[in-house]
């Protein structure tokens, strides 16, 4: 009869959160059993912030951009006592991110921080975003908008959701020089284009020689391209240095409306590395089972396939998200609920309270602070206001306490609050 496995740390959810503490526990030697849906990852922009904005904290007030997010971290927290940032130390926000940043890179996706300030990036709307750490992909995008460098947006035929025009027409007074072009794929058979069939054409060098030569008489006098993120599935920074150089001048990636290559590239990155470093991770399944009693490990089943597995684990960090991962849920008539151990969850008292009346309001809505209070260690509370078990942990955006739609602090939450969590666990490396 085989033994059940037993591990040091069993992380529920394989959101951004999820995945960066199996990054940082591998890292420190804990062995580690994972189970989630990465499908999440997949509608993700790609690019990672800290603090992109200030929320209205007054009907009628608009939101403030932020442009130096560890700066802005004091005027959020007088703002927001109750923010997860509250719990950490802006030191070890960065050591987080340069760590997943390692990892990417050593993966072939490398990213790039921002130092003291937010890069400012266009978005496929046309709009601009504040972001902290990027693809290099996108960089020449950000340096050429700084800089105001003639640039071509290139779209694609059939492409929807990206429109080259529609970028410039937003952009245009403030980026002078910005054109526009519109390119067939080569070798695509017509019809509706998607980004990720383009991305693994360009893996290919011949498909990037013909792509080039299709836009050489399209870019004009531009002295840099952009093109919806398509550079690549794997190693993107290869792909956009062969077509920057096919081209002549600097060739540039802007997020597409999700799902979009820069989020599969994660989920692909995260599901093929990890289990190398020893992860044993079960993707579009689930981690279920009671709170153990003081002092035993936690008994867990894997769900969601024909075959389920128990296992043991020492302690468990909840990265399960909030409603669209599946780690909070709210039926109707009833309050909001933790869907895997049944944790209070901080929310508005009144369910009239869930939402303001105007659904745009600048101000957000009740429900999304709703989430999991935890103490200086990240360790839910039960009840009573202590912990729910001593081995149980939260990280990412099922704590309360934040907005992250609406504060851009989404990435910042996930993997700050997960390496917590982890060096708590395992303070030495």
């Amino acid at each position: 009869m085989s033994q059940t496995p037993r591990y040091d740390l069993a992380v529920v959810g394989t959101g951004l959160a999820g995945m960066a503490a199996a990054v940082f526990a591998s890292a420190r030697g804990l062995s580690v059993v994972q189970a989630g849906s990465t499908g999440a990852i997949s509608y993700t922009s790609g690019v990672f912030d800290v603090l992109g904005a200030l929320p209205a904290m007054a009907e009628g007030q608009p939101a403030r951009p932020v442009e130096r997010p560890f700066e802005a971290l004091a005027a959020l927290l007088r703002d927001e006592p109750g923010h997860p940032y509250a719990l950490l130390d802006p030191e070890d926000i960065r050591l987080a991110f340069h760590e997943v940043m390692d990892f990417l890179r050593e993966a072939g996706l490398p990213y790039r921080a921002g130092g003291e300030t937010n890069f400012l990036l266009p978005t496929p709307a046309g709009t601009l975003k504040h972001s902290w750490c990027v693809p290099e992909t996108t960089l020449p995008g950000c340096e050429a908008l700084a800089e105001g460098t003639p640039t071509c947006i290139v779209a694609f035929e059939g492409m929807k959701g990206f429109s080259a025009r529609q970028v410039a027409a937003n952009l245009g007074p403030r980026w002078p020089g910005l054109t526009t072009a519109r390119v067939a794929m080569p070798g695509h058979p017509g019809g509706e284009v998607y980004p990720e069939q383009v991305a693994r054409m360009l893996e290919v060098p011949a498909a990037r020689r013909a792509l080039a030569g299709a836009l050489a008489p399209l870019v004009g006098r531009a002295r840099v391209v952009g093109l919806p993120a398509v550079l690549g599935m794997h190693r993107p920074g290869d792909v956009a240095a062969d077509m920057t150089r096919l081209l002549g001048r600097p060739v540039f990636e802007i997020p597409t409306m999700p799902p979009g290559v820069p989020g599969i590239r994660l989920k692909e990155t995260f599901e093929g590395l990890l289990p190398g470093r020893g992860v044993a991770l079960f993707c579009q399944q689930k981690l279920v089972g009671p709170l153990p009693a003081p002092g035993q490990p936690f008994r867990l089943r894997v769900t969601g396939q024909p075959v389920e597995h128990e296992v043991l684990a020492d302690r468990v960090l909840l990265c399960s998200g909030r409603f669209l991962g599946g780690g909070l849920g709210g039926l109707r008539g009833r309050r909001i609920t933790e869907t895997v151990f049944g944790l209070p969850v901080a929310q508005p008292e009144d369910r009239a309270d869930w939402y303001r009346q105007d659904y745009l309001d600048p101000r957000g809505h009740g429900l999304h602070r709703a989430g999991l209070r935890v103490d200086a260690a990240l360790r839910p509370l039960g009840p009573d206001g202590t912990p729910a078990h001593e081995g149980l942990f939260a990280a990412g955006s099922i704590l309360a306490g934040q907005d992250w739609i609406r504060m851009k602090c989404g990435a910042g939450v996930a993997i700050a609050t997960a390496f917590k969590a982890v060096r708590t666990m395992a303070p030495a490396r």
